[in-house]
Parts: structure tokens; sequence; C-alpha cells
């Protein structure tokens, strides 16, 4: 379900990139593309999952800014729980937010996922080996990803993700990622 904020930030945006569009001539975009973090239409990922050795290079958005519905499929499958290859459809503000923390560090970056999707019985697994994780995760929920780009820092994904103030930013540098979710916005 598409749950769109109504702060002030978001009343601006829209408002400059409707004026734009408008100026511009180009139809408007999908309603699903309205208020994500991403600020280019077309959303284009280059993945590798660092527990199955996937890589997946996706367009999920096309350049009018609808959403592939094949490509959200492949998406959801590759974010998939690692432990039991169980699938949920994955939020695509936080598939945004993750977009724009790539174009923000000039984007076609190879992002390393450590963690997308994580089903119950794998979280708690984690929760029981003290691994730190949150009984409630935002990973249970399809709304969170930890992740890592080779050749960039973790505080330049940390500062990223934090400028884009689109959802919870986690800084694990000992851990060796960055996680981010499409909750409201707060930092650890």
């Amino acid at each position: 379900m598409l749950r769109t904020r109504f702060d002030r930030r978001t009343i601006l945006k829209a408002a400059a990139g409707g004026t734009l569009l408008l100026l511009s001539g180009k139809p408007f975009p999908s309603v699903a593309s309205v208020g994500t973090a991403s600020p280019a239409p077309e959303g284009r990922l280059s993945l590798f999952h660092t527990h199955t050795g996937e890589r997946l290079s996706v367009a999920y958005r096309n350049g009018s800014g609808e959403y592939r519905p094949e490509a959200v499929s492949s998406l959801n499958h590759f974010l998939r729980c690692h432990y039991n290859q169980q699938v949920t459809e994955m939020d695509l503000r936080m598939v945004d937010f993750l977009h724009a923390v790539d174009l923000s560090l000039g984007g076609q970056n190879e992002i390393h996922i450590i963690s997308g999707f994580r089903s119950p019985e794998y979280n708690e697994k984690l929760h029981r080996e003290g691994r730190g994780v949150a009984r409630s995760s935002y990973h249970l929920l399809g709304k969170a990803i930890d992740f890592r780009i080779p050749g960039k820092s973790l505080a330049a994904l940390r500062d990223a993700a934090l400028r884009l103030r689109e959802g919870g930013v986690g800084y694990y540098p000992g851990a060796g990622f960055v996680h981010i979710d499409s909750g409201r916005f707060r930092t650890w």
C-alpha cells in the first residue's frame, strides 16, 4: 500500500516538481513515484548479494517514473531472506531511498547487499544468537536494507543517506555496512 507523507518538505518538493513538469511539456509520472527520495524518474540499480553471490542489474522504474512489475518482482526475489529463501514484497520507498543514495554518490555503483528481507525465523535465530537485531526489525516487513558500496567509505554512505532524510539510517562500521529503512527519519 502506498503511503504518502504530507509534510511541508514533501509538498514543496511536489510543487516544484510539478512546475518543472508543466514547463517541460512531459507527461506526469505515475502516482507510485511521487514523494520518493529519488530525484530521477528512472530507477536503475546494480546489486551484488554478499550471501548468495548473485548479481542483479535492473531498471525497476522506467523513464516516465512508472514501476516495472517484472523488475520489481526480480528485486523482491533478489532481496529475499537468504536463510530460507522466503520472498516478500519490498517497500518501494526503501528501494527508491537506496537508489537516491547511489545517485548522490555518482550513480551506477555496484551496491553490495548484506541483508534485505529477513524471515521471522531467521530474525529470531539472529536475536537468540545475540547478533543485535531488533525483534520488530523493519527487515521483517521488507522495509530495510543493510548495504555497502566498494570504493565508498561507510561514512560517505551514512552521510548521503542522512542528507536525504527519507528514513532510518544506522551506521555499523564494525560490521561493515550501513542500514537504511523506510520508517520515520531517525539515526543510530
